[in-house]
């Protein structure tokens, strides 16, 4: 699968990342989504997703079997400062 940029000098995201960033909206409450996905939701690098998630701007992500996903209803009622 060929990855697609989201944005200028921005990461890559495979062909379902992608998917999942423009239906984000439509996503139920209790969908997850991958670090790649909420960088690109808040054009941020996924290290500044970590420091934001550690330093409590936004919830903690949960971790299922070796995956680590953030639940869509926590990320909406987040609202990070200076976040786009």
């Amino acid at each position: 699968m060929a990855n697609v940029t989201t944005q200028e000098g921005g990461a890559s995201l495979s062909p379902v990342h992608l998917r999942a960033l423009q239906v984000f909206d439509t996503l139920p409450d209790s969908a997850e989504v991958p670090v790649q996905v909420v960088a690109a939701r808040h054009s941020v690098s996924e290290m500044t997703v970590w420091r934001w998630a550690k330093s409590g701007v936004l919830p903690a992500p949960i971790k299922r079997g070796g995956a680590t996903r953030w639940v869509v209803g926590d990320l909406r009622r987040a609202r990070p400062e200076g976040a786009r």
